[in-house]
């Protein structure tokens, strides 16, 4: 893809995430349902934390497509070293555990993850631009161009900490709140839940194994270093 064409791309998709982040956060609080509780905000919900995610990495995408067009190589070269890792160790693997864990979940029993009474307050655009949207985008993008993976230990030990950070995050809200961030959390016992957070990791390092098999099938080693070399 030519680069003028992937900075209009990953512009759009800036605009698109921030207009949606920005869109959910001004939900109306007043008017929410009483499974839905005031502390910590949407910030809580990892839903919200993705988009938030996404508009970041695309803003990093398109500084670094600007910088190539512009031909500031060194810098551009700097900025998708931070694009790559920002992509490979929580872009794609969260985007993918979003839409696939919340889908797989709301089928079952939505009432665990998504109440009914939600319907009312949060449009269905809205609901399908931060749960169905998000996973097309994921794979587009390593359609769209390719990135560079750290190494398998560098990468994991990244992405289990911010696993780690999330997970305390939520066990905190519990502490203060008495209420669980997702309904389904209220099902497992200490032991159950500590299982369901293991298996849950597990699911998004195999997304993240996914991510990088995909994009060692398209791109390859050497096309992607003639990609790095070429700008």
């Amino acid at each position: 893809m030519e680069i003028s064409t992937l900075a209009t791309y990953h512009c759009l998709a800036f605009v698109w995430y921030f207009f949606v982040a920005y869109s959910i956060t001004h939900v109306r609080t007043e008017e929410r349902p009483s499974e839905v509780f005031l502390y910590g905000g949407q910030w809580k919900y990892l839903t919200v934390l993705n988009l938030v995610l996404q508009a970041v990495f695309y803003g990093v995408s398109f500084l670094a497509d600007v910088l190539r067009l512009i031909k500031k190589l060194r810098c551009a070269k700097c900025i998708i070293s931070s694009r790559d890792l920002l992509f490979s160790v929580l872009a794609f693997p969260v985007s993918t555990f979003v839409s696939i864990s919340f889908w797989t979940l709301y089928t079952y029993n939505r009432e665990l993850v998504y109440p009914k009474s939600l319907d009312g307050i949060i449009p269905l655009w809205l609901n399908h631009a931060m749960h169905t949207a998000v996973l097309p985008f994921a794979v587009l993008e390593i359609l769209a161009t390719p990135h560079r993976y750290p190494a398998k230990k560098k990468g994991l030990i990244l992405l289990g900490f911010v696993a780690f950070l999330y997970i305390s995050w939520v066990l905190w809200i519990y502490s203060v709140t008495g209420e669980w961030v997702y309904p389904l959390f209220a099902l497992f016992s200490p032991a159950g839940l500590a299982a369901f957070f293991a298996g849950s990791l597990a699911i998004v390092i195999s997304f993240y194994n996914f991510g990088e098999f995909l994009n060692r099938m398209i791109w390859g080693q050497s096309k992607f270093w003639f990609s790095l070399l070429s700008i």
